[in-house]
């Protein structure tokens, strides 16, 4: 089974572009426990939202999972964990977080009940409405 994923970046520290131009990232520096657990729950080839937050706060585009996670190399104490992320594609428009709030068929999306979590798992339904939303 294939799960599907919101993965949260700050555009002016790593945007999609960033991300396009690399090929691949390894997403580090996550440092909460429900995000953590949801990172170790990825598998490759899951795809992920790409989701620009504070600036902009909106699904730009698709990645998916190319390697599983593993120990972040940015934490000292060995608790937390990165996985390596590929872009897919660009979404036709993005869909901003105002309007996920507004969409009725959104209202029980993690992103909306934890809006602190950076990653958050997106159900199919949720997939296919944000998808429909984007054109």
């Amino acid at each position: 089974m294939t799960n599907r994923w919101l993965l949260k970046s700050e555009p002016d520290v790593y945007s999609y572009d960033d991300l396009v131009k690399d090929g691949e990232t390894l997403w580090t520096g996550v440092r909460n426990n429900t995000a953590a657990l949801n990172m170790k729950k990825m598998q490759v080839g899951d795809e992920g939202f790409f989701y620009h937050s504070n600036i902009g706060k909106e699904v730009v585009a698709i990645c998916r999972i190319s390697k599983l996670a593993a120990p972040d190399p940015t934490d000292e104490t060995g608790r937390w964990v990165a996985v390596t992320i590929e872009p897919v594609r660009k979404l036709p428009r993005p869909v901003t977080l105002a309007e996920m709030k507004a969409e009725p068929k959104l209202e029980g999306f993690e992103l909306i009940r934890q809006s602190r979590l950076s990653v958050v798992p997106v159900r199919d339904a949720e997939w296919a409405q944000i998808l429909a939303m984007a054109g």
